[in-house]
């Protein structure tokens, strides 16, 4: 495994990867380094939204002229207000949480503007990322509830739009997907058997993720008045 600081084509790789939507962990696979390397370099360079593999490796040089250390104590990467830092956070907990890099930096994104809005030539201009990957993860984003598509009829164009609805609706999706999970688990069961070890396995299962769902369900339907 390679070692020392890392090459301008290295960045160029890790640049590549983060507009393809790959995480840390996949970029530093195919560089042969450590994600902790990867998970860094991007942190200190300005965040996965705003990381330029020319001007990372300029200040890396000038860093180590200076002999200042690469993560200083109250270090704010540059690129935006949140870049580096807050923004960051949010995505890397969504990735860790299972969302797609891709979908959770214009998730981000979105939730961070100021009326919650934007187009797909915003983000694909913000996101620095091709069109494509745009439209997979807003399609994702809409299927799960976290963003809704409106129409903007005079210049024919889709308008994402993330508001505190969302939240519920997001809730609602997912309860309902793991409530035909559950279904399908107890059906399995019944043509299994019942009395049989698979049977009882899965009923069991099945009977959990039921009366979980439903517990969600009942408590967002509850608290849905303080996103009004």
């Amino acid at each position: 495994m390679p070692g020392g600081r890392l090459t301008q084509q290295e960045r160029q790789r890790i640049s590549a990867g983060l507009a393809e939507g790959l995480s840390y962990a996949e970029i530093a696979r195919r560089l042969g380094r450590p994600t902790s390397t990867v998970s860094r370099e991007v942190t200190r360079n300005g965040g996965p939204g705003d990381y330029r593999p020319q001007s990372a490796h300029r200040a890396t040089a000038q860093r180590a002229r200076r002999g200042a250390p690469a993560d200083a104590p109250g270090h704010t990467p540059a690129g935006g207000t949140l870049g580096g830092t807050a923004e960051d956070r949010i995505i890397e907990l969504a990735v860790r949480s299972g969302m797609p890099r891709m979908m959770a930096r214009v998730h981000v994104d979105l939730l961070l503007s100021e009326d919650g809005r934007r187009t797909a030539a915003d983000l694909v201009r913000r996101l620095k990322v091709s069109p494509a990957s745009v439209s997979v993860a807003v399609n994702s984003l809409v299927e799960h509830g976290y963003v809704r598509r409106e129409r903007d009829p005079l210049r024919r164009r889709d308008i994402y739009v993330v508001d505190d609805e969302a939240w519920y609706h997001s809730v609602a999706i997912s309860t309902r997907q793991t409530l035909e999970s559950a279904r399908a688990a107890k059906e399995a069961a019944e043509t299994l058997g019942p009395g049989s070890p698979v049977g009882q396995r899965l009923l069991k299962a099945g009977t959990f993720l039921e009366r979980v769902v439903g517990d969600m369900q009942e408590s967002a339907d509850h608290w849905r008045t303080l996103l009004r």
